[in-house]
């Protein structure tokens, strides 16, 4: 079971901003094998969705206001620890994540830079693809939408 909790930049403890910048490093630089500049200084202006099991994060995102990186609400750095993706865990991070943009924001239109081989999995969400596949940090993406 996930246990969801959203917070501001200045919400998060130092604990809970070291597990998810490790996990980030984990997940993105290490096992993707991408090197890259996470710190990108967005942190501070999104609202960060925790995915707790056990007492110790196991998926997140990040997510923003219309404006804030795209047009459009957007969320990103979306993950799940390797050995939890069987649980289906992403599928609860993005929806919360959906939810709490259609609450804070009372926002439904949602983009976002999808990793292309990652499609179908949005899909299920509700996100289509917009436009052609393009090259970020060396990893073919595509953008996506959901109404």
């Amino acid at each position: 079971m996930l246990t969801i909790s959203t917070k501001t930049f200045k919400e998060l403890t130092i604990d809970e901003l070291y597990a998810i910048l490790q996990l980030r490093s984990e997940i993105f630089v290490v096992e993707q094998n991408c090197v890259y500049q996470d710190l990108d200084y967005k942190d501070q202006n999104g609202l960060h969705v925790l995915g707790y099991k056990d007492h110790k994060i196991v998926a997140y995102t990040r997510i923003f206001k219309p404006d804030d990186y795209f047009e459009h609400a957007s969320i990103g750095r979306v993950l799940v620890k390797a050995e939890e993706r069987h649980l289906k865990y992403g599928y609860t991070i993005m929806e919360a994540s959906i939810n709490e943009i259609e609450k804070r924001y009372n926002e439904t239109k949602i983009k976002i830079s999808a990793q292309a081989h990652l499609k179908n999995f949005y899909n299920t969400l509700g996100f289509k693809e917009i436009g052609d596949v393009y090259f970020e940090d060396g990893i073919p993406h595509i953008g996506m939408i959901k109404d």
